[in-house]
């Protein structure tokens, strides 16, 4: 059967850098760190004491008191993003098939702050099991699609994919294949993520996962960098509106990119190191690249999942090397994770809109804090590093791999008639 074309429509983020995506996309060309000490909790006790937190974030300004009691902050993110992309897609809802409308959602780990919340006030009171009726509908990382099905009558497929930081990807993957196959019209796709508390920054710090650079902790987002010690932690999440191109040009909207292509794979190696010779990585981006029906030589820019850990850097650009060859020489390759820190469920939502905007303008973001590169990194790759290259890119591929060896890649092109 022949495929049909799926668009990008519509945008929202809300990121450590911008709580918009004309926001995000200027501190990304302006190289701009997300990181500062933490606020949300006393970290004094803690290995790691910064995170990449999302900056004057109000929920009174987006809900009222009573409904944001019901919503952990990963769903009043979702929900504030979906609604930035819907507003920006100019979606007019009266006019579509609910029915053929519905919401994929990405979290890796869902609403962890209250879970936290909630054992802490059971464990902290008089033994009597007292919980909120809240507590699961809140928890469940599956609730911010539900929510956001809910808010727009949105009655097509809707659910939530889980594959640690690889989960947003999957859930766009998924979005492209349901409108591919005829099944849907249109998907609020993307993800959200919000574990900036004792229990996220504990349990990764007791894996050794994070960096513990707290005396230079502006700069501790360091991928590539042979001083790097672990990646940042992040939050927040973007939304995308995925949508038949005839359903598109039918109502006359603006189209960013066309969503080329999606691939899956698995390392099938360790709980969470990657497989040393990239093998994963590089079934992935096979797997994309043959899924979207291009060639190596087509991509102009990876954003590669570039966490700044020891490991993973050095075997994702080896699966890189491995898959396009000269043309790795060729492209441009960069990590925003080093502005953005590490949205865990969220990285690939966020990171293939920072792709999709290199599509759109012409620009590619860089890599910062580079001090002294890993001798273990071929010096050749152009990385990007310090400062926003401007290039033509005709197509751009994104990169997540999460703990479990899960990975997922996806390729976003110009859109052409």
């Amino acid at each position: 059967m022949e495929f049909k074309r799926v668009v990008i429509t519509g945008l929202g983020a809300i990121t450590p850098i911008g709580s918009n995506v004309e926001e995000y996309w200027k501190n990304l060309m302006d190289g701009v760190s997300g990181i500062d000490l933490i606020t949300r909790f006393d970290a004094s006790k803690f290995k790691t004491r910064f995170a990449c937190e999302v900056k004057d974030f109000d929920s009174n300004q987006h809900f009222d008191r009573k409904e944001a009691r019901k919503l952990d902050r990963f769903a009043q993110y979702a929900l504030v993003v979906a609604e930035q992309a819907i507003q920006d897609s100019k979606l007019d809802l009266n006019a579509i098939n609910h029915d053929r409308a519905g919401v994929i959602w990405g979290s890796g780990i869902g609403g962890i702050d209250t879970f936290l919340e909630e054992v802490r006030n059971y464990v902290n009171g008089d033994g009597s099991p007292r919980y909120s009726p809240f507590f699961i509908p809140k928890m469940i990382s599956d609730i911010a699609a539900g929510h956001i099905s809910m808010k727009y009558n949105f009655r097509g497929p809707n659910f939530t994919t889980v594959s640690a930081c690889a989960s947003s990807t999957n859930a766009m993957i998924d979005a492209l294949n349901y409108i591919r196959l005829g099944k849907a019209d249109i998907f609020i796709t993307g993800g959200s993520e919000a574990s900036i508390n004792e229990a996220g920054m504990g349990g990764f710090n007791s894996m050794q996962a994070l960096s513990t650079r707290n005396e230079e902790y502006k700069t501790a987002s360091r991928p590539f960098c042979n001083t790097r010690d672990g990646f940042v932690m992040g939050e927040g999440g973007a939304a995308l509106i995925f949508e038949e191109l005839e359903h598109a040009k039918k109502r006359g909207a603006k189209i960013y990119a066309e969503v080329a292509g999606g691939g899956l794979s698995a390392d099938a190696h360790h709980l969470t190191a990657p497989h040393p010779e990239g093998l994963g990585a590089m079934n992935v981006m096979k797997n994309a690249l043959e899924d979207a029906n291009l060639k190596p030589e087509d991509i102009d820019y990876i954003n590669v999942h570039g966490t700044a850990t020891p490991l993973g850097d050095v075997a994702e650009l080896k699966g890189i090397k491995e898959v396009f060859g000269e043309q790795a020489y060729k492209m441009n390759i960069s990590s925003t994770k080093s502005m953005t820190g590490h949205l865990l469920g969220a990285a690939g939502a966020i990171e293939t809109l920072a792709a999709l905007c290199a599509v759109v303008n012409g620009v590619v973001p860089p890599t910062i804090n580079l001090q002294e590169l890993d001798p273990n990194i071929d010096n050749k790759l152009n990385l990007t590093f310090h400062k926003a290259q401007k290039r033509e890119v005709r197509a751009a591929l994104s990169n997540t791999f999460g703990f479990g060896g899960h990975n997922a890649s996806v390729i976003v092109k110009k859109y052409t008639e």
